[in-house]
């Protein structure tokens, strides 16, 4: 029997016990646990105000990646009393009166919880648009986000021309796009909106935008779900704007077979992978920190187009 290994901390005035430190998560790569919680402290000052009063979902990977996964709504038994938490209806609408349930998810609003969650091999952090507020009561959608995904033999650089499609149509209603390279195959676009509005009128936006953008290039972009209908064009999901879906958290890791990161990037950038498909690719936690401490946080402060 492989003996547990511990070590306390003292993180933001909570001690936490840290499990399994030199367990490998990323086995192609070697990186560890240990290695997963210091990418997270590092990132923790660009990624907590993404995560700020947004419910968490949370994929999880006890034994490493490649090994099984689950996926994780509610706080986990043992969750700190400390932890912040929300209970939010389990319908998509979240102001229904008739709701079915309710689910009881962690809000990861401190380096304390972030720790916590990681130390459970909480890879990947997934958050709605909407958020709650002090009182855990579920507010309106602050942002609209655009999921890019291309259909093969589509790519990155088809995401980056498209996303630029996608930054005028927003630009055009007055709202400012910032991209965010999914750490997986396309790219994300979010765009914060002038005041909170329910999901369903953010998703009628997007949908509207992604619609649109269909009519007017049929031959690079596709607003429609059928995988069949994504040979070779840019699905632009406009869906993940419901008030029951989420999508990877900017500065999160995915669980992928060589870790990457969900990096936002400048518009700069989105344009020079729209010449040249060598000139983008998704980008490893390593890349992520080096930028942040160089270049700061294109969320928050984006080149524009």
């Amino acid at each position: 029997m492989v003996e547990r290994e511990e070590v306390r901390v003292e993180v933001d005035g909570r001690v936490l016990t840290l499990t399994n430190l030199g367990k490998v998560i990323y086995p192609r790569t070697g990186m560890t646990k240990g290695e997963v919680l210091n990418y997270y402290a590092q990132v923790a000052p660009v990624l907590l105000p993404q995560l700020r009063d947004r419910a968490v979902t949370r994929i999880r990977w006890p034994h490493g990646v490649g090994d099984m996964s689950f996926f994780e709504k509610n706080a986990p038994a043992g969750t700190p009393s400390w932890v912040r938490t929300a209970t939010v209806p389990t319908t998509g609408s979240r102001t229904d009166d008739h709701k079915e349930g309710t689910l009881s998810f962690p809000i990861v609003d401190g380096l304390a919880a972030l720790t916590w969650v990681a130390n459970l091999s909480a890879l990947e952090l997934h958050v709605h648009q909407w958020t709650v507020g002090a009182d855990g009561t579920p507010a309106g959608a602050d942002r609209i986000v655009i999921d890019l995904d291309p259909g093969e033999p589509a790519g990155l650089q088809e995401c980056c021309q498209v996303a630029m499609l996608v930054r005028d149509a927003l630009g055009a209603r007055e709202l400012s796009a910032v991209p965010v390279l999914s750490g997986s195959k396309g790219l994300h676009l979010y765009a914060a909106l002038p005041e909170p509005v329910e999901p369903d009128v953010s998703t009628a936006l997007a949908k509207e935008i992604a619609e649109d953008l269909q009519k007017a290039n049929p031959s690079q972009v596709t607003a429609t779900m059928t995988k069949s209908r994504r040979s070779g064009k840019v699905f632009l999901d406009w869906s993940q704007n419901s008030g029951s879906k989420t999508t990877i958290c900017p500065y999160s890791l995915r669980g992928k077979e060589i870790p990457k990161v969900a990096a936002p990037i400048t518009w700069d950038e989105v344009e020079k992978g729209a010449e040249d498909p060598l000139g983008i690719d998704q980008l490893g936690p390593n890349d992520v920190v080096t930028r942040v401490s160089v270049s700061g946080d294109p969320f928050t402060s984006p080149t524009g187009p």
